[in-house]
């Protein structure tokens, strides 16, 4: 019988450089102790890093750029699928994506249907924050994002350039997911909304 090192460390050569993984990944191989003890073994090994507690990755190498780390929006996604719940972006974060600000966040905040979660990645941070239902009941892949934006502006702050850009967007997504979006929105935002189409 493989000693539950062997097992992680076969597991692990089965996944492709950058993979981010989590202890419970490896369940049904040996106590989570046993399993915790493998992964630290295999970071002071440098065969696996560890992004924060209890999220590793196995190390990337660039030929030029050195050893590649994943974006905070790769761990996030990672944590979403790993925990089985929905995330989108919101915030500063969400303003960033859409290229309605060129501010650079340190920490992503996501609205999300599961748990409160804060998690600290290097110099930088993830926080999923919890919200009602409605806000996932949006349809469209661009005007829910465009909503979740513009909850974090003021009228007085969207400038013509950042006019643009929204109708832009706007224009990309459906009519049907639009119109249905904005049934959603709170009454600030569908009155911000209602200049741009």
């Amino acid at each position: 019988m493989k000693s539950v090192h062997q097992e992680v460390v076969n597991r692990i050569g089965a996944l492709k450089p950058g993979s981010i993984l989590f202890p419970t990944d490896f369940r049904g191989i040996g106590t989570d102790d046993a399993i915790k003890k493998a992964l630290s073994r295999l970071v002071k090994d440098s065969k696996l890093e560890r992004l924060a507690h209890g999220i590793y990755f196995i190390p990337k190498n660039h030929p030029t750029f050195g050893k590649l780390y994943p974006s905070l929006e790769e761990v996030a996604v990672a944590v979403a699928e790993h925990e089985h719940v929905r995330i989108r972006p919101t915030g500063v974060y969400a303003l960033k994506k859409l290229g309605l600000s060129t501010q650079v966040p340190t920490r992503q905040v996501y609205i999300t249907d599961g748990q409160a979660r804060q998690i600290k990645v290097g110099k930088g941070g993830i926080k999923f924050k919890p919200t009602t239902p409605k806000k996932f009941g949006m349809k469209g892949p661009i005007s829910s994002l465009v909503i979740q934006a513009l909850e974090e502006l003021e009228l007085s702050q969207i400038t013509p350039e950042m006019s643009a850009r929204i109708r832009e967007l706007l224009d990309k997504e459906t009519q049907d997911n639009l119109m249905e979006d904005i049934k959603l929105a709170s009454a600030m935002v569908n009155n911000m909304l209602i200049i741009f189409y």
